[in-house]
């Protein structure tokens, strides 16, 4: 759709969804969530940031309740 490539594709043969797809999981897009708080504020979440490997997610220690 005329967006630029942000990977450098070897391969002609791929179509942009591929293309899309390899740049989602590289975590090169450049893409944010925009949250709203209650305080009325907002939140800037970096797509990449959601994006964290599921092994990253099981080997972190997690907060105990106290």
């Amino acid at each position: 759709m005329g967006a630029p490539v942000l990977l450098d594709i070897k391969d002609p043969t791929l179509s942009p969804i591929d293309i899309a797809l390899m740049e989602l999981e590289d975590g090169v897009l450049p893409i944010s969530i925009r949250r709203a708080l209650p305080d009325g504020t907002s939140q800037n979440i970096p797509l990449k940031w959601l994006l964290i490997p599921e092994y990253e997610r099981k080997t972190k220690p997690k907060k105990e309740d106290a």
